[in-house]
């Protein structure tokens, strides 16, 4: 059954600056949709996003909105002017009746309805625009990087609350995670082109190789065929002193065909210094306490870091998880406890709140002027890794072009102000990376080099992140604050926290056999007669709970197993791996065990 239309673009052609953005686009987007939108940033992402909601008019084409389809739009920066509460402006499209739904919302989104649009962080505002949106309850929704800002709690809530919608969505995110839960369909914008495919962002990557060796394919048959006729132009003319003006005006157009190709974006140059080795053991913290009031960080914790650990910090947004790293950086002082830094150390921080940026400067100045870049006597050069470089070509290196280098830094995006800061402090050389929410902004190809960095990196990470899949990735220990003082330290990433973290519950869960009586006891009363079949109330329990058990084991055996089925992650990641080889031996003996005690169980049961 075919499904009706709820938004169509009709040979969209755009330009910014003299430079193309779309030209000739057609794109429908139908009742039910689900389409990941992706791109290296600056491809244009927001840009099109803007057109589909009708913010941007472009130069040519047509949008057409069926009547009655309601389009809604999730903005990076909204307008508040006006508004004296983040719920005002929440509930400034709905009906009374229907304000209840912001309180809803706004209780999976953690966001404070009351809060003063005046002193409203930008995440606060962000979330707010985000609770307008569902609200609202629009049949096309258009969501841009709605995860930025949200913990990991309320991503979870978010990911419910579109995976049950009827409304069609189109969503730019770079949470890997998020949209391979989520998406059905995929639009990717690649130097103006936009291409769809009918399948989730989970096949994007394979098809984004498929499309690039076909591309590299096609051009090395249109070198040689270039190459061919050249020759044949020097060599061929001059034997016949008699042209060929038709096949001379061919190879003509053939090099025009070859210079008119848009070469693909590469990616950025990132490489880090290790600098000094520090000590063997890096952190050592025991009985940390820390408390803000009444509100407790953590309690008592100990955690011992130890030379080329990457230690993820995960849990809800408020719950101290930059305090806790500040904590062990030796920022903050504990109210109770030690943090013993190792030797040699050589810091290098990424700021979450990116606050070592000055956005009144340009790119240029905002890297001569830091101390840890300056070369002495030289304004048009910084020191990267030990070596004076030009600031531009530098730049370049991470992705900027020559003409932004005296653009200041609050005209850029937010993935560019994240490549800027990687930028600085991958210049100098550190043994231990401080990352506080690196991964947001950042477009995947920048993520999935800034991992192979981190793979290839021989110092120490303290990581804070919501990104599932890059904990997944890059963490070796993952310590989940979960409130209340509460820090738990887990070995792997997210998906072994939470199976770890299963299994522990299900354990927890299971009954208890009651103790034995005592003979005292027993001579009280007369002895029970002797069963023939049957389970008694702890096996029964215990049979129940065991097929729960045995799907939990069985689906981290499957998602350790797809871990390890990738041949590069031995030489790449040799700690995870080695990690990952452990744990699937564990969790095979423990299926193996779970499955003969059912086994003998039911057996019993049957008499």
């Amino acid at each position: 059954m075919a499904r009706a239309p709820l938004l169509q673009l009709t040979d969209i052609s755009l330009t910014f600056g003299g430079n193309p953005v779309f030209d000739g686009l057609d794109l429908v987007v139908q009742q039910g949709d689900r389409v990941a939108l992706v791109g290296r940033n600056g491809s244009g992402k927001s840009t099109l996003m803007k057109v589909m909601a009708g913010l941007v008019e472009p130069d040519h084409g047509e949008r057409v909105v069926p009547s009655g389809t309601r389009v809604g739009y999730m903005e990076q920066e909204p307008d508040l002017s006006g508004f004296a509460t983040l719920g005002d402006f929440a509930a400034s499209g709905l009906d009374d009746a229907d304000h209840y739904r912001v309180e809803m919302v706004a209780e999976g989104l953690k966001f404070r309805p009351e809060a003063d649009v005046n002193t409203a962080s930008g995440g606060e505002r962000r979330r707010a625009a985000l609770a307008k949106l569902l609200a609202e309850a629009p049949e096309l929704m258009l969501l841009d990087e709605p995860t930025n800002h949200l913990d990991i709690e309320a991503i979870a809530w978010l990911e419910a609350q579109l995976k049950d919608t009827r409304a069609g969505f189109v969503l730019i995110s770079h949470d890997r995670a998020f949209l391979r839960n989520l998406t059905k369909a995929t639009l990717w914008i690649d130097r103006g082109v936009v291409r769809r495919q009918e399948r989730g962002f989970e096949a994007f990557e394979e098809w984004r190789e498929q499309v690039w060796t076909e591309e590299d394919e096609a051009r090395h048959k249109l070198d040689r065929k270039i190459k061919a006729e050249a020759k044949w132009a020097v060599e061929g003319i001059s034997a016949r002193r008699k042209r060929n003006m038709g096949r001379v005006r061919a190879l003509q157009d053939l090099r025009e065909q070859r210079a008119g190709q848009i070469r693909r974006q590469g990616v950025a140059a990132m490489e880090i210094d290790s600098g000094n080795q520090s000590g063997k053991r890096v952190i050592e913290a025991k009985g940390l306490t820390k408390r803000f009031g009444d509100k407790t960080i953590v309690e008592n914790f100990d955690l011992r870091v130890m030379r080329g650990d990457r230690v993820a910090f995960v849990g809800p947004n408020g719950v101290g998880k930059t305090t806790l790293l500040k904590m062990l950086t030796g920022e903050i002082a504990p109210d109770a406890g030690t943090v013993t830094l190792g030797t040699n150390l050589e810091m290098a921080v990424f700021d979450q709140a990116r606050a070592t940026l000055d956005l009144d400067m340009t790119l240029w100045d905002g890297l001569v002027n830091d101390p840890d870049m300056r070369v002495s006597g030289r304004a048009d050069q910084v020191m990267v890794r030990g070596t004076p470089k030009h600031v531009v070509a530098y730049l370049k290196d991470f992705l900027f072009d020559e003409s932004q280098a005296r653009a200041p830094i609050g005209s850029l995006s937010g993935g560019e102000r994240a490549r800027l800061l990687l930028a600085r402090i991958m210049a100098r050389p550190s043994n231990l990376l401080i990352l506080d929410e690196p991964t947001n902004d950042l477009d995947v190809e920048t993520l999935d080099l800034l991992q192979d960095v981190l793979g290839d990196y021989p110092g120490t990470v303290l990581l804070v992140s919501h990104d599932r899949d890059f904990i997944d990735r890059v963490a070796t220990t993952t310590i989940a604050m979960e409130g209340d003082g509460r820090a738990t330290v887990y070995a792997g990433g997210w998906s072994d926290y939470q199976t770890q973290k299963a299994l522990s519950a299900a354990e927890a869960a299971a009954p208890v056999a009651p103790a034995a009586p005592k003979p005292a006891q027993a001579a009280e009363k007369p002895a029970a007669p002797a069963r023939k079949s049957g389970l008694s109330f702890t096996e029964k329990h215990r049979l129940e709970a065991l097929p729960e058990i045995i799907a939990k084991l069985e689906s981290e055996i499957g998602k350790l197993g797809t871990l390890l089925a990738d041949p590069d992650l031995f030489s790449r990641e040799p700690v995870k791996f080695r990690k990952a080889t452990e744990m699937l031996s564990d969790r095979q003996a423990a299926l193996a065990a779970a499955e003969e005690e059912w086994l003998a169980l039911a057996e019993k049961e049957q008499g």
